[in-house]
């Protein structure tokens, strides 16, 4: 019996592939999420293998469908790649819900259109997911993705694959063993290299077990995120945001959102982060997704810089 070659996914409600993966290309290179005219790769790590994999969209926005592949891989690695092109995707979230709450709110509704089938999409891992928001920490993001792309290159695994290389993100053993000088020839400071280090090693050794976050209510995952050096609530609202999916979550202490906020919602006036957030609260299980369509509708007008991991 063969295996499957593709596996086909179908989103529950509109997605907007261009759109969803926009955020690959706004503020520089991303050697380990590549994205083509029509295709994503990536690499996987699939039981001590190195398997590239690609997803192509096709069809309208309201009826649209991804095509995952794993070029030569078992089947396993197959639904493996299709549970990273979920997440990257964002298909969990329910989008279709999110409109119709939106339509009644003043602040979302006339984003609805211009930014219709826009999902957030998660980090793939969590490693990686967590690896940004620290390099994202108070400075701009164009910076951010710089000192990523090249802690990729200096430690990931590169893998050619249609004459196009991409490579698999370091292995948390990787990074936990790099000392810090070499951080700081990537440009990152030196707190910030003993952050990286210290959340690798925790994750390398099991200290930090991402399945149990992943089963933990937010507060318990803020609560342990929090405990590690260098990780605060900043961090962990935008894990449990762009990391787990969470879909009740508001990083009210991130600038660009309050920027967003005040755009949208404040009529020019600061508002307060318990302010923000008691105005996320009556979106409920849809706050993530208002969050993303706020910072996306700033870019409407103009490009972003910095905020929003």
């Amino acid at each position: 019996m063969t295996s499957p070659t593709t596996i086909v996914l179908a989103p529950d409600g509109p997605l907007d592939a261009a759109a969803t993966l926009a955020r690959y290309r706004l503020w520089g290179e991303d050697p380990s999420n590549r994205v083509g005219d029509g295709v994503f790769r990536r690499v996987l790590r699939w039981h001590g293998r190195l398997l590239p994999w690609d997803v192509r969209w096709r069809g309208p926005v309201d009826d649209a469908r991804l095509v995952v592949r794993v070029p030569g891989g078992p089947a396993g690695a197959l639904e493996a790649a299709a549970m990273e092109a979920r997440r990257v995707f964002g298909l969990d979230f329910d989008l279709a819900g999110f409109y119709r709450m939106a339509k009644g709110d003043p602040a979302l509704a006339a984003l609805i259109g211009p930014l219709y089938g826009m999902r957030p999409t998660l980090g793939p891992t969590p490693l990686e997911m967590l690896v940004h928001a620290i390099g994202a920490q108070q400075v701009n993001l164009s910076f951010a993705f710089a000192c990523r792309a090249r802690l990729v290159r200096r430690w990931g695994a590169p893998v050619t694959v249609d004459g196009e290389t991409v490579y698999a993100f370091p292995d948390a053993a990787t990074l936990a063993r790099a000392p810090v000088r070499s951080y700081r020839a990537l440009k990152y400071s030196t707190r910030k290299a003993e952050y990286l280090r210290g959340l690798a090693a925790a994750l390398a050794s099991g200290a930090l077990d991402v399945d149990a976050l992943a089963a933990a209510p937010n507060e318990a995952v803020i609560e342990r995120l929090t405990a590690l050096h260098g990780l605060g609530r900043w961090t962990a609202d935008w894990f449990l945001a762009r990391g787990l999916g969470r879909g009740d979550v508001c990083p009210a202490g991130d600038l660009a959102v309050r920027k967003a906020f005040v755009h949208f919602c404040g009529r020019g006036r600061a508002l307060s982060e318990r302010a923000i957030r008691r105005r996320a609260a009556a979106w409920g299980p849809y706050q993530t997704l208002a969050v993303h369509y706020l910072l996306a509708g700033m870019r409407l007008a103009r490009p972003a810089t910095g905020g929003g991991a």
